[in-house]
């Protein structure tokens, strides 16, 4: 049975509020967290290692959720932690979105040898296994969140490029474009004032859900110590020192697997929503 489209717009409202905001959540903790910390993320008391959460005994200080293994607090370096993966997960969409709609829009604009260039540059960066990429660069330049960075966006553009490649092969041929040349309007001024304009509710959606993957990459690679420098608490690393730990201390896993888990599912429910609001189908209908 199909669902009426006043239900399925109502969802993606629904979808798209509940995403953003929890966002939102995350990006204001990672804004504020020197202020909502309660301690310095990287101070240790070996006195007070692996301390449960909300636990108080001989009026030693209450940790919120805990503390690992060298007595740090578990809540100031998620906070903290939810820093490295905002940054790392904006700036990785940003440079990727530049990079893939540029080179998109001159393959899809130009055609020809253009086009045929650039899609064999894409392919053989598709092709690149990103553990072993992240583990060479690494290794060669060393572990910073400049290089975590690199790593993350030359995996990253090629969805860019082949989603706007796509659409600029569509739209190059339709009549305002058209009407842009008869005026003597540059190919310069076509593709970045006429034709990309059109694309950016793909690249919208495209970027929502690509900084879900960022932010899973980051942990994954922070996870295995490829990463941020082991002095910067990040989510993987946390989960990284906690895994020894399960048995004695669940909350050095479950808490930063539980902040990943709600940064990923609230991005994906705003690039859902706004993919539905965006649907052609569904505004045609409407």
């Amino acid at each position: 049975m199909e669902i009426p489209v006043i239900t399925r717009r109502r969802r993606a409202h629904v979808k798209t509020a509940i995403g953003a905001s929890i966002l939102a959540v995350v990006v204001l903790c990672a804004v504020l967290a020197p202020v909502l910390s309660p301690r310095d993320p990287l101070r240790q008391s070996l006195r007070d290692s692996l301390r449960p959460p909300l636990a108080r005994e001989d009026g030693r200080p209450t940790y919120m959720l805990g503390s690992d293994n060298l007595g740090r607090d578990v809540l100031s370096r998620l906070l903290s932690g939810s820093r490295v993966s905002v940054t790392v997960g904006l700036v990785t969409v940003t440079v990727a979105a530049i990079i893939g709609c540029v080179l998109g829009a001159l393959a899809g604009f130009y055609g020809g040898y253009v086009d045929y260039v650039l899609s064999k540059v894409a392919e053989m960066f598709l092709a690149l296994p990103f553990l072993l990429l992240g583990i060479a660069v690494m290794a060669f330049m060393g572990s910073s969140l400049l290089n975590l960075v690199l790593v993350l966006v030359v995996r990253q553009w090629v969805q860019y490029f082949r989603v706007v490649r796509a659409e600029v092969m569509a739209l190059r041929e339709r009549e305002f474009v058209t009407a842009a040349r008869a005026i003597g309007a540059r190919p310069s001024r076509i593709m970045f004032r006429h034709i990309l304009p059109n694309c950016m509710a793909s690249i919208i959606v495209i970027g929502t859900f690509a900084m879900a993957t960022v932010i899973l990459s980051e942990a994954s690679l922070s996870f295995l110590g490829l990463g941020v420098p082991p002095s910067i608490p990040t989510w993987g690393s946390m989960l990284s020192e906690g895994r020894s730990y399960i048995y004695r201390a669940w909350w050095l896993t479950v808490f930063p697997g539980l902040a990943i888990f709600a940064t990923v599912l609230g991005i994906n429910l705003l690039g859902d929503g706004l993919r539905d609001r965006w649907d052609p189908k569904l505004k045609n209908e409407s």
